[in-house]
C-alpha cells in the first residue's frame, strides 16, 4: 500500500493544531524552533530541508518525511537532490533507511505532481 503523503501532511497539520490548542506553550516553542532551524542563513532553506529529510529517513519517521519532502519541494529541491539526500541517509542508516528512502522518493513524486 502506498502512503498518500499530501493527505498524511494534512492529517498531521490538523493534529498539530489540536496539540497547539491543548498545549500552546509547547507547540509555540516547537514552531519557533522549526522556523529558526529552517530559515535560510549560511545554509539555504532547501539544504536545511534536505538535511531534515535525511534525518527523517534515518529515524524512520513517515510523518517527518511528509513534512520535509513537501517543504524541500517548495524550497526548490529537485528529484535528483532528493535522491542524493536519500543516498546519504542510506549511508548513515543502512537497510532500514533504504526502506524509508523508497518512501521519501514516493513522497517527492506526489508533492512534485501537486505543485506541477
Amino acid at each position: 500500500m502506498t502512503t498518500d503523503y499530501p493527505a498524511r501532511h494534512r492529517e498531521l497539520t490538523t493534529g498539530f493544531r489540536t496539540l497547539a490548542d491543548a498545549n500552546p506553550p509547547a507547540m509555540d516553542g516547537f514552531s519557533r524552533i522549526h522556523r529558526a532551524a529552517t530559515t535560510s542563513g549560511a545554509l539555504s532553506q532547501k539544504h536545511k530541508e534536505l538535511m531534515a529529510l535525511a534525518i527523517s529517513i534515518v529515524v524512520h519517521c513517515d510523518g517527518c518525511i511528509a513534512f520535509h519532502v513537501r517543504d524541500a519541494v517548495r524550497a526548490g529541491a529537485t528529484r535528483d537532490e532528493v535522491a542524493e539526500t536519500v543516498g546519504v541517509a542510506i549511508l548513515m542508516g543502512g537497510g532500514p533507511a533504504a526502506v524509508y528512502s523508497t518512501e521519501a522518493m514516493e513522497a517527492f513524486d506526489q508533492f512534485a505532481a501537486e505543485t506541477g
